[in-house]
């Protein structure tokens, strides 16, 4: 949980992404597109992979990827970053960090 923490925290936006997900690939796209870069971390390429999706899901999400992290604080997953993306609630999120 705390690797979780820390890697979280290592950029303004942070996603959690498996390099064979398309819903992390359509994340990690919807960010590009709104001037974001964020921090991409491809946890299928980390050797301790399953106790980072463990510690992803003890901290609410309800998939291990994506999990996209704003400020260090979890947002959630494709439905939730998409819900604010519709609403209009996500641009305001990630404006401080805007390229």
């Amino acid at each position: 949980m705390d690797k979780v923490m820390r890697m979280s925290s290592e950029k303004g936006v942070v996603i959690f992404s498996k390099s064979s997900c398309c819903l992390s690939y359509a994340v990690q796209v919807l960010f590009q597109d709104l001037g974001v870069s964020p921090k991409i971390h491809e946890i299928d390429k980390d050797p301790e992979c399953r106790e980072i999706e463990k510690a992803l899901m003890r901290l609410g999400c309800s998939q291990p990827v994506p999990a996209v992290f704003i400020g260090g604080k979890l947002v959630g997953s494709t439905n939730e970053v998409m819900s604010m993306h519709l609403s209009s609630s996500l641009v305001p999120l990630v404006k401080p960090y805007l390229c």
